[in-house]
């Protein structure tokens, strides 16, 4: 079974909506691998914060069918589609690294995700699996974030109680 590698995001009653969405994936995945919680500012627009953290599962559905999975995970969590991209949200989850599969597909489907460079996703998922090569550069999730400014940052961890 493939193993994938996720951002999960909230910044709208984010500790809610974070700890229903871990449960919903418990239940349909099984065993799950779950980063620290952190809080980041919003990226690309003004908001409340984020509060951002990372998850490895073991799926046995492929890349498209874990992505349209996860966008009704959004959806049942009000995650409106109505609004701008770059806006604030009751969850964002996204595919970041699925094995070591490299794919443009439809709608915002990039394995791996643009968004691994940026501290809010590199931050929480090098924590988790920091021997884990990006399949691009070849390069391990703790060397990215050793090389970035997640690496001199310090973040604001937020415990979920879950």
């Amino acid at each position: 079974m493939p193993r994938a590698w996720l951002s999960l995001g909230s910044n709208l009653e984010p500790e809610r909506h974070l700890r229903a969405a871990l449960a919903e994936l418990r239940a349909r995945f099984g065993a799950i691998v779950v980063s620290p919680t952190y809080r980041f500012p919003a990226v690309g627009f003004d908001g409340p914060d984020f509060l951002n953290l990372a998850v490895g599962l073991d799926s046995d559905l492929d890349a498209p069918a874990l992505d349209a999975w996860l966008h009704a995970l959004e959806d049942r969590h009000g995650r409106r589609r109505d609004v701008p991209r770059f806006s604030s949200r009751t969850l964002d989850v996204d595919i970041v690294l699925f094995d070591d599969l490299v794919l443009r597909g439809p709608g915002h489907l990039d394995i791996p995700r643009k968004e691994l460079a940026e501290a809010f996703v590199l931050k929480p998922l090098a924590d988790i699996a920091p021997d884990v090569r990006e399949p691009m550069s070849g390069r391990t999730l703790a060397q990215l974030r050793d090389a970035s400014a997640a690496a001199l940052a310090e973040y604001a961890r937020v415990d979920l109680d879950d």
